[in-house]
């Protein structure tokens, strides 16, 4: 006879065993409706946005001590696109900040262009506001190349928007000329005192600089060096633009970051920074770990300017340059640039027509950062936005009030929403990482995100986005037809 006890032993370990393995494919299979496809993307083909031309810059600049800049610069321009040339756009911002264009300004910038060639000729052009038209005397096919050469000086003006100068220092965003991408034409609209409503593609820039000798410069390179040199040459690779900034008096605080080099500047010498390079520090290695690879050896915060990002290089300091912000708003600023070197820096959107992008991931890696950072439970406070009632993709202009709860506040809790909904934080960030690996040094709009989200969620159709995007070009053809927004 069986001993029983055997008998019940063998039963409770054969339900055990069932159980166990009911439990493990039920998990499992939990696991596949609720989170995303862990995809290799070798099925998915990238559509990057062309940006229709190459271009490499070659520029002196060199500084008098009164504070008049001279420029040469020098700009290889590929036609990359299908269509002939008869004329070349480029931006010249710094020409907004002229009296006739910003009358308001108690010292507003001074600017004379002494010359514009064309391989070797002198070339006609036009500039109204920040657009500067080149023409050229024969058309320039696909796949051809010229070189234009733009020679001029300026002054920088007390109070303007990022290019400006101020207590002594002078910071040069914008200051050269820079080639509009071309869509069918050329991809050019007018200057906006809110937000960014510039869009340059990658490009290389090479500078050789002269300033007086009581001057450090501080710039999108990682080649310059501190204490730096009244002379120099330096340069950056794959960048959409070049900053500047020359101090006169500061303090700097440096820490090291396995091989980057991270620098803070400060004119205020009585404030204390060694927060801020802890928090950039902390941020710094949390996008690298979270996103992808930092792709310099040196990372700059100038705290004397409005919050904004460059390549290689932040200022912060206000929102703008009536305002002050406290200390915890201030690191959360640098925080939020530090996180547009990705989004922006190495992941390219036109800002003015799809400003939400690199805003709202931005936004979403800042808050991710500090979900981990301190411990908190991420959220974006949904029920601040839900009475806004347009879409967040819209052109910059068709935002008369609200633009920055729309681009920053709607697009990223209503982002946050999506990945709430398809597995939380560990979705976002390994969305994220994806997305930088899938785009990286190209151009995305707002319809190839969305349809490499779909894809990476396994979503089928767009009713997660339906109420805060317009995917439809025709469907925002009668908005944008509108001067503005109600």
């Amino acid at each position: 006879m069986i001993n029983r006890r055997l008998i019940v032993v063998i039963c409770l370990t054969v339900a055990l065993i069932c159980t166990g393995y009911f439990l493990f494919n039920y998990t499992n299979l939990r696991n596949a409706i609720t989170q995303p496809l862990n995809k290799s993307h070798s099925d998915f083909l990238p559509k990057p946005i062309q940006p229709g031309n190459e271009s490499l810059y070659d520029i002196t600049l060199k500084m008098d001590p009164n504070g008049t800049f001279h420029v040469h610069s020098s700009i290889s321009i590929t036609n990359t696109s299908a269509n002939s040339w008869s004329e070349l756009v480029f931006y010249f911002i710094l020409n907004m900040f002229t009296k006739s264009n910003s009358p308001n300004l108690d010292e507003p910038a001074k600017i004379i262009i002494d010359k514009i060639s064309i391989d070797g000729t002198d070339a006609k052009f036009t500039l109204e506001k920040d657009k500067l038209n080149v023409l050229m005397k024969e058309k320039l096919e696909p796949k051809q190349v010229v070189v234009v050469e733009v020679i001029y000086q300026f002054t920088l003006p007390e109070g303007g928007l990022r290019f400006n100068k101020s207590n002594g220092n002078f910071y040069l965003a914008q200051w050269y000329p820079m080639i509009a991408t071309y869509r069918e034409g050329w991809n050019k609209n007018d200057f906006l005192f809110k937000g960014e409503s510039y869009h340059t593609a990658f490009s290389n820039v090479k500078i050789e600089y002269d300033i007086p000798k009581n001057f450090t410069i501080v710039t999108t390179s990682e080649e310059d060096l501190y204490p730096s040199k009244s002379q120099g040459k330096i340069e950056a690779r794959n960048v959409k633009e070049f900053f500047i900034a020359i101090l006169a008096d500061h303090k700097i605080i440096e820490k090291e970051l396995g091989d980057i080099n991270i620098r803070v500047f400060s004119v205020d010498n009585k404030k204390d920074i060694s927060e801020i390079i802890d928090i950039a520090y902390a941020s710094l290695e949390y996008f690298q770990k979270t996103i992808g690879p930092y792709p310099y050896k040196q990372l700059d915060i100038v705290l004397d300017e409005s919050g904004m990002e460059y390549p290689g290089i932040v200022t912060a300091n206000s929102i703008n340059k009536n305002s002050s912000i406290s200390s915890d708003a201030l690191k959360r600023m640098v925080v939020h640039e530090i996180a547009h070197q990705w989004f922006y820096g190495m992941i390219s959107n036109d800002p003015f027509t799809d400003a939400w992008l690199d805003e709202g991931l931005a936004e979403l890696a800042t808050g991710m950062f500090y979900s981990d950072y301190s411990d908190e439970t991420l959220a974006f406070e949904e029920e601040r936005y839900v009475d806004l009632p347009f879409p967040v993709n819209l052109p910059l202009d068709k935002y008369t009030k609200n633009q920055s709860s729309y681009i920053y506040g709607k697009s990223t809790s209503m982002l946050w929403k999506v990945f709430e909904k398809n597995g939380g934080k560990s979705t976002a960030k390994d969305y994220l990482k994806k997305y930088f690996e899938t785009y990286q040094y190209k151009e995305v709009d707002t319809k190839e995100f969305i349809r490499f989200l779909k894809y990476y969620l396994n979503i089928t159709d767009d009713s997660l986005f339906s109420s805060w995007l317009v995917l439809d070009e025709k469907a925002l053809l009668p908005i944008s037809n509108k001067n503005t927004l109600p």
